[in-house]
C-alpha cells in the first residue's frame, strides 16, 4: 500500500510540510480563542466536552450552559473546523509521510497506514462536527451525540497514533 501523499514530490515535502505547519498552528490558535467562551463547569474542556458529551441529556446541558455569543462561537467554531481537519490531516500525514521515507523498510510500510489513518482522522471529524452541527440547530435525533463521541474518540486515537509514529521517527536515528 503506498501513502496517499507520495503523489507530492520529494523534493517539496519539507516546503510544504513547514508552511502546512505554520497554517495548523496559526488555526490552533484561532481555535483557542473560539473555545474561550465555551469552557465553563458543564463543558470544562469547551468543544471537546461537547464533542463527548455522548447523550442527549449530557449534550443539552452543555449547550444550555452556553449563553447565544457562546453557543455562535461554537457554530462558527465547527464551520471553520471544516477548513482545520484539512489542513492538520494534511500536516501529520505528511510529517508521517517524511519520517517513513528517512527509514524505509518495514516503518515506510506502516508510515502508509498511518497516513490513511490520519486522513480517516480527518474523516471522522467530519462527520463528528455535522452530529454536533444537528444539536447546535436542534435539529438532532437522539444518536447524534452518541455518533459524535464515537467519531471524535476515534479520530483523537488516530491523531494520536499519526502524531506518536512521527515523534518516534523524527527521534529514531536513521539506520
Amino acid at each position: 500500500m503506498s501513502h496517499p501523499l507520495d503523489f507530492i514530490p520529494t523534493s517539496s515535502r519539507k516546503k510544504i510540510f513547514i508552511l502546512l505547519l505554520a497554517l495548523t498552528f496559526i488555526l490552533v490558535g484561532i481555535f483557542g480563542i473560539l473555545d474561550a467562551p465555551l469552557r465553563n463547569p458543564a463543558s470544562p474542556s469547551g468543544i471537546v466536552s461537547f464533542e463527548l458529551a455522548g447523550t442527549v441529556e449530557k449534550a443539552n446541558t452543555i449547550m444550555e450552559s452556553w449563553d447565544s455569543r457562546a453557543q455562535l462561537f461554537a457554530a462558527f467554531g465547527l464551520g471553520f473546523d471544516y477548513l482545520f481537519l484539512l489542513v492538520y490531516g494534511l500536516t501529520i500525514s505528511l510529517g508521517v509521510l517524511m519520517v517513513a521515507s528517512k527509514h524505509g523498510g518495514k516503518f515506510a510500510e506502516m508510515g502508509s497506514y498511518v497516513g490513511w489513518g490520519v486522513l480517516l482522522a480527518a474523516l471522522f471529524d467530519a462527520v463528528e462536527n455535522f452530529a454536533l452541527w444537528r444539536l447546535l440547530s436542534g435539529s438532532a435525533t437522539a444518536f447524534c451525540p452518541r455518533v459524535a463521541a464515537i467519531s471524535a474518540t476515534i479520530k483523537f486515537f488516530l491523531l494520536a497514533l499519526g502524531l506518536g509514529f512521527a515523534l518516534i521517527g523524527w527521534l529514531r536515528k536513521k539506520k
